[in-house]
């Protein structure tokens, strides 16, 4: 074989590997009847509304993608592209970190980075869940929010807590939320879930970028760890008609765009006196709102609470950050006639405590909170800057929601003394362990940037890494900003600041360091604007990033 023969061949294999192997796309146009399982090496297009029918099961294989059909393109007849598992039907979807289901539109080229943004939202319908757990609601056969019942029957609703709708982990719901109807808050969430029961395993799911909530509850007990929701329209979590779950290490950020509440948290429906009470349990959540300053949308809710406790509802939080809200912390409903969640607190059915609030309206104290439950909230709980390492909401980079070294985030959790949940010193979602990397899509579309998750012990004993570089905070900075590494054995090290034209500007480590993480900073008062570099060298290995000095 000639030189030139075999340069076009490895020509042309390196470009099928960097493309990505050509799936075959298959459409979806009818209900799944029998087990069925979904495999990797297609795309599987919804062409309207699919229900997995009661007594199938549809198993998805990891790294599997799945795509909504746009109104304009199905041809069902139906009036948006969704996937809904029936009462009594199961959907075994789970991914790994390296291969994650993604659910999204039909628009989007998971490969291609800038083709959707997280604003593009509504292009598809969404998932959902129904079960057969409790309620309280006067029947147990009641329609899912967004499914039109006389022409598409998908009650929720029973008397099984321990109902098992199947597996969701290391999954992926992006660019969802269209409103069937086209009437104002008939839109899907995320994933919804109606009356799911704790047999039930949700971990490690994200929504991605929903014109509606993220992801709501109808009554159920259903446990969800490891939960995403980024760039949301409406509410991130929402719940109601009794949801009695659990839930731990879930994470919350808002665009600056639209958006309501991190946590929008309703008892009743119809009758709100009705039991049994939605008190969920939860802990180890991080919720960024959209910030200080954002204008709120004419008529929006506008990022105005964390969280928004009404119609009877109980919540109990433990153990979290709530930081970026314009308006208020915690607002309990208090009316003068009717049921409210005044009267849930006083019986000690809601419990917000030892969590941790920072930058929220304009006093950045309780007064934003309910004027009955300011004492007792401030009682329990502390307005402490958590010290995230990076606050933000661009694809530049620069979101890490793990807290600094040093950070009052990183001791102090309390034990939840219920065996769902983990035992962990910090409070917030995350600790050292960013887990949001490889699978979600805030880590491919550029928004956490080149963040390592993993712990020195774990590069010492199993990687072959000598030194990791975290991108500096606050980046862009004025005029100092902190720079994050790692070694994992004891070695020299140096840590060195050059500007563009490669002259060293500041040498702030030279020396010996044991195993672990340091934190230094870097104070650039007598510098001019410009792009500046960052250089780690330690045992014969280098790594370089570059960091922004605005003025």
């Amino acid at each position: 074989m000639n030189n030139r023969v075999t340069t076009l061949l490895l020509l042309l294999l390196t470009t099928l590997i960097g493309a990505g192997t050509v799936q075959a796309q298959v459409a979806v146009k009818a209900d799944i009847t029998t087990n069925t399982t979904w495999t990797s090496d297609n795309t599987y297009l919804l062409d309207g509304l699919i229900f997995v029918q009661a007594g199938a099961t549809l198993t998805i294989e990891a790294g599997t993608i799945i795509k909504g059909l746009e109104q304009g393109s199905i041809t069902t007849g139906d009036g948006a592209a969704a996937l809904i598992v029936q009462r009594g039907a199961k959907i075994m979807a789970e991914g790994t970190a390296a291969a994650p289901i993604i659910f999204t539109s039909e628009l989007d080229d998971v490969n291609n980075l800038t083709d959707l943004t997280q604003r593009d939202r509504g292009l598809w319908g969404g998932v959902i869940l129904l079960g057969k757990a409790t309620t309280n609601q006067p029947t147990m056969d009641n329609q899912i929010e967004g499914i039109d019942f006389l022409t598409d029957p998908a009650q929720y609703g029973g008397t099984d807590d321990h109902d098992n709708s199947g597996v969701l982990k290391y999954v992926s719901i992006r660019h969802g939320g269209f409103s069937i109807s086209g009437v104002e808050g008939d839109e899907i969430n995320g994933l919804t879930m109606g009356a799911v029961g704790d047999g039930t395993t949700i971990d490690y799911v994200e929504v991605y970028a929903n014109f509606d909530d993220c992801y709501e509850w109808f009554g159920g007990t259903v446990q969800a760890k490891h939960l995403v929701g980024a760039f949301c329209g409406d509410d991130t979590y929402d719940y109601d008609q009794g949801f009695r779950g659990k839930g731990q290490f879930w994470f919350s950020i808002q665009d600056t765009d639209v958006a309501s509440r991190a946590g929008e948290h309703d008892g009743g429906d119809s009758v709100e006196d009705a039991t049994p009470f939605s008190i969920p349990l939860i802990s180890n959540v991080t919720y960024i709102g959209s910030g200080q300053f954002v204008n709120p949308v004419p008529g929006g809710d506008g990022n105005d609470a964390v969280l928004k406790i009404r119609d009877n509802a109980g919540s109990k939080y433990y153990n979290s950050i709530f930081t970026e809200f314009r308006n208020k912390s915690i607002d309990i409903e208090d009316l003068t006639a009717g049921q409210d969640s005044r009267a849930r607190l006083e019986a000690g059915d809601i419990v917000i405590t030892n969590n941790l609030f920072w930058n929220i309206g304009a006093a950045n104290d309780f007064t934003t909170a309910s004027s009955f439950a300011r004492d007792i909230l401030a009682a329990t709980n502390s307005f402490t800057n958590p010290q995230l390492a990076g606050v933000c909401r661009t694809a530049t980079g620069c979101l890490d929601p793990r807290p600094n070294a040093g950070s009052p985030a990183l001791t102090g959790a309390v034990a939840v003394g219920d065996p769902f949940f983990e035992n962990v010193a910090y409070k917030g979602a995350f600790g050292e362990n960013l887990w949001l990397n490889n699978w979600t899509a805030l880590a491919k579309n550029g928004n956490l940037g080149n963040i390592s998750t993993v712990d020195v012990e774990t590069l010492a004993t199993e990687l072959p890494l000598s030194i990791e570089l975290a991108q500096n905070y606050p980046n862009p900075f004025n005029p100092s900003t902190s720079i994050e590494f790692r070694v994992s054995f004891a070695q020299q090290v140096r840590l060195s600041v050059y500007d563009v034209l490669g002259r060293e500007i500041d040498n702030l480590v030279n020396g010996v360091q044991p195993a672990g993480t340091y934190r230094v900073t870097f104070d650039a008062s007598g510098l001019t604007s410009g792009m500046y570099l960052y250089r780690l060298e330690a045992n014969g290995s280098v790594v370089t990033k570059s960091m922004m000095l605005l003025k």
